[in-house]
């Protein structure tokens, strides 16, 4: 799956196998509110970082990991999310 940021810079996601799915959504740990709903996540640049290396295509070198900003990081993390998340909440009984 290739898409463009709102950067313009092009970013391609690869097909994940189970265990790097596994690995990437259990890195995920959230912050709660005292109401039991997230309000952010823990150690967010080492979890967005990981992602990255595990979920783009191709070069995912310090160096090239290095020229996206902070947004981009955000936005394909974002991405990846949704992709990996998709159809969780409708899994069959």
């Amino acid at each position: 799956m290739e898409f463009k940021l709102k950067s313009g810079k092009k970013v391609k996601l690869k097909e994940v196998t189970l265990d790097e799915r596994d690995a990437m959504l259990d890195g995920v740990e959230y912050e709660m509110t005292p109401d039991g709903e997230p309000s952010g996540m823990k150690m967010m640049h080492s979890t967005i970082t990981k992602w990255l290396r595990l979920g783009l295509e191709g070069d995912t070198s310090d160096d090239v990991l290095k020229e996206f900003s902070f947004n981009d990081r955000t936005e394909i993390f974002l991405k990846m999310q949704t992709k990996l998340l998709v159809g969780e909440e409708n899994a069959s009984d």
